[in-house]
């Protein structure tokens, strides 16, 4: 196994929150159990990352009881890290790098919430540590911003990130990738 994918923040934190409303895709969960369908099917290492914000009193204060993955997710199977950070990328805060390592992971599938904030920002330092990155576009997504559409937020993400820090992929792309595999 050479290649993880990271489910970042996918977490009831954000359907608690009254912007939920707003949210570019609030089904958000279909697409992320493709992926995680299509990394077990090919031996992939899965781990999730849960925001937290110990002591806040808010959504993502582990005492208040939003900090769990959204109900629709698949369940971690056994041996499924389930990582909580306190930074905005997966890596700060987490062993997050000392697992892939040990694991011999050199590809990051990334996916989660917030596209612009901590999916960019892990996908980032995960290419600044090395590692190739797909940046799962249609399994991210994220609010409005200002002026900015929760669309035109997505779409400055990819620009920013494609070529630079990680391929852009729709989880599409990557099941006719593994299925093309599969036949050949």
């Amino acid at each position: 196994m050479n290649r993880a994918l990271i489910v970042v923040d996918v977490q009831e934190s954000f359907r608690a929150r009254p912007s939920w409303e707003q949210i570019a895709d609030p089904r958000i969960a279909d697409p992320v159990n493709r992926l995680v369908r299509l990394a077990r099917a090919e031996g992939d290492q899965v781990i999730w990352v849960l925001h937290t914000e110990p002591g806040s009193e808010g959504v993502f204060d582990p005492e208040q009881g939003q900090v769990r993955l959204l109900a629709e997710l698949e369940r971690p199977a056994p041996g499924e890290p389930v990582l909580h950070k306190t930074s905005h990328n997966a890596f700060t805060t987490t062993p997050l790098h000392q697992l892939l390592t040990t694991a011999g992971v050199r590809e990051l599938v990334v996916c989660g919430i917030r596209t612009e904030q901590c999916v960019e920002t892990t996908t980032r330092v995960g290419s600044d540590l090395g590692y190739r990155v797909v940046f799962v576009t249609d399994a991210t997504t994220t609010h409005p911003i200002g002026e900015l559409s929760a669309e035109a937020v997505i779409e400055r993400a990819e620009a920013v990130l494609r070529g630079r820090f990680a391929r852009i992929a729709t989880v599409a792309e990557l099941e006719a990738e593994a299925a093309g595999a599969a036949a050949a």
